[in-house]
C-alpha cells in the first residue's frame, strides 16, 4: 500500500468534512466504537500524556504554541490537527516534522485488518474517516515514543473522536457560534459541547469567553471537581510592538512574567499566545523554553503574509467572528491605498456576517470558490455582496481569482484572500508553487 492507496482507503468512509452539515447530526457520532478500534491496537492514546485544544476559534493555533514550546522544552511532541492545507501528513507531526508517506501507508496497512472487523461488528456504527485518521494518529505517536500529544478537537468535544483520552490538561480557547446544526444554536449550548473534554479531577485553563459560555465552563468545571485557570483573570497580556514579522507582548502569568515574540499577527493570536503560556506554565515548562517555542512556532494560512508589493495576505476566517477579527488586524497591523478581497465560503457557513464585517473595507472583492466540496456557488456569494450594497466579480477557481487579483493590483495595495481555510490553501499554492494531495 502506498500514500496515494492509503489515502484512499481511509477517505472511501464517511467524511462529514466533506459533507454538508444537515447531513450529520451529534446521532452520528458515537465514542464507543473508537474505543473498540483503539482496544483492538493496543489503546495507543493511552501511551503518553495528551493536551487537549477544543473551541471554535484559535485552537489550532493556541495547539501549535503549546506543542512548539514543549518541544523547546527538550520532550518529544506529537501534535494532532485539523483539517490540512495541502496535505493530510500536515495533520500529524512530531517536533513540527510530517509524518512521512512511508509512515502513513504502513499504519493505514497494520489498522486496515482491525477497521474491517469494527466495522463488520458494526456494534455502534461504522468508522469515519476522522475517527481513522485519529486513530493513526495515537499510533503514530506510540511508534514513535512521544513524550506529549497535543490534540486539537476537530467538532465540538465531547463527542469528537479525540475525546477518548484522560488529559494532562484541557484548553478551551475562544467559543462562538459555528456549526449550529450539530452543536446547538446558542453558546450555552455550544460551550456545553466544547466543556465534554473536561474529564473529574483534571486542571483546565479557558482562554477569555464570551458570558453565557464563562458559566457553563465554570459550572461543569465544579461539576467535575477540576481546578480551572481563567485567561484574562488569572493570567494578562499586553502587546508591545508589531510589524509584518509578527509582535512582541508581555504576559503576566501565575508564575511569573514573560517577555514573548511570536511570529503571528492579530490580536487574537496574543490571546491564543497567553493561553498557551497559560497552558505551559501548568505544564512546567520554564520561560526560556516557554519563549523560544513561541518564538519558533510556524502556523500558516493564519494572517499570513506571502508576498509584498502588491502586499499578499491570506487568512482562513470562516464566520462572522472570524472575520470580525480579521478585519480588527487589517485595520491596526498594515497599512495600504486599497484592499482587494477575494472571497470564498463554504455553504454552511454565515455568509452574511462574513461579508458585513469585511466588504466595507474593500475597495473590489473577486469572488470565488475552492476545490472543496461544501464551497458555495460564487454566484450566490455576490448576490449577498451587492445585497449589502458592495462591489464584486465573479472567478470560478481560487488561482484565477489570484491572477485577477496580482493584474489589477498596485505596489501600494493590499490583496486579501479569505473567507475558507481552503481558499487561503488554494492562494497559498499557487502563489507558493506548492503540491498538494488529490482528495
Amino acid at each position: 500500500m502506498n500514500y496515494q492507496a492509503a489515502l484512499s482507503y481511509i477517505l472511501s468512509f464517511t467524511d462529514y468534512e466533506k459533507l454538508p452539515a444537515f447531513l450529520y447530526t451529534q446521532a452520528n457520532f458515537d465514542l464507543r466504537r473508537m474505543a473498540e478500534l483503539l482496544q483492538r491496537v493496543g489503546n495507543p492514546h493511552l501511551s503518553s500524556p495528551a493536551i487537549h485544544v477544543a473551541g471554535t476559534k484559535g485552537k489550532g493555533s493556541t495547539a501549535a504554541m503549546i506543542a512548539s514550546a514543549l518541544s523547546a522544552a527538550g520532550y518529544r511532541t506529537g501534535l494532532y490537527t485539523s483539517p490540512h492545507l495541502h496535505t493530510f501528513r500536515e495533520r500529524l507531526t512530531i517536533d513540527g516534522e510530517m509524518i512521512t508517506e512511508e509512515e502513513f501507508s504502513a499504519l493505514t496497512q497494520r489498522l486496515q485488518p482491525e477497521i474491517g472487523e469494527v466495522n463488520q461488528r458494526h456494534n455502534y456504527g461504522e468508522l469515519t474517516t476522522f475517527e481513522i485518521l485519529t486513530a493513526l494518529a495515537f499510533a503514530f505517536f506510540r511508534e514513535r515514543r512521544v513524550d506529549f500529544q497535543v490534540l486539537e478537537v476537530g467538532l465540538g468535544g465531547r463527542l469528537d473522536a479525540t475525546n477518548v483520552v484522560t488529559p494532562r490538561l484541557s484548553v478551551i480557547t475562544s467559543i462562538s457560534l459555528d456549526h449550529a446544526e450539530v452543536l446547538g444554536d446558542s453558546l450555552a449550548k455550544i460551550a456545553r459541547e466544547k466543556a465534554g473534554i473536561i474529564k473529574p479531577g483534571a486542571l483546565v485553563v479557558s482562554a477569555p469567553q464570551p458570558g453565557e459560555a464563562e458559566v457553563v465552563i465554570a459550572e461543569v468545571c465544579r461539576h467535575n471537581r477540576a481546578g480551572l485557570i481563567a485567561v484574562g483573570r488569572d493570567v494578562t497580556w499586553k502587546k508591545l510592538t508589531s510589524d509584518l514579522a509578527g509582535q512582541s507582548f508581555e504576559v503576566k502569568g501565575k508564575a511569573g512574567s514573560y517577555q514573548l515574540t511570536i511570529p503571528l499577527l492579530g490580536g487574537h493570536q496574543l490571546e491564543n499566545a497567553a493561553t498557551a503560556v497559560a497552558a505551559l506554565e501548568a505544564l512546567g515548562i520554564g520561560a526560556d523554553d516557554i519563549a523560544r517555542g513561541l518564538a519558533q512556532v510556524r502556523w500558516p494560512g493564519r494572517l499570513e503574509v506571502l508576498r509584498h508589493e502588491p502586499l499578499f495576505l491570506v487568512d482562513g476566517a470562516h464566520n462572522a467572528d472570524s472575520a470580525r477579527r480579521l478585519r480588527e488586524a487589517i485595520e491596526e497591523y498594515l497599512t495600504f491605498d486599497r484592499l482587494i478581497l477575494i472571497a470564498g465560503a463554504s455553504s454552511d457557513k454565515d455568509i452574511a456576517g462574513i461579508v458585513g464585517e469585511l466588504a466595507p473595507l474593500s475597495s473590489l472583492i473577486i469572488v470565488t470558490r475552492s476545490r472543496h466540496p461544501r464551497a458555495l456557488a460564487p454566484a450566490l456569494l455576490l448576490e449577498e455582496l451587492e445585497g449589502q450594497g458592495a462591489k464584486g466579480e465573479i472567478a470560478e477557481g481560487v488561482s484565477s481569482a489570484v491572477e485577477r487579483a496580482l493584474a489589477i493590483a498596485k505596489p501600494g495595495d493590499l490583496i486579501c484572500a479569505t473567507g475558507s481555510l481552503f481558499v487561503a490553501a488554494e492562494a497559498r499554492e499557487y502563489i507558493k508553487g506548492i503540491p498538494y494531495d488529490i482528495f
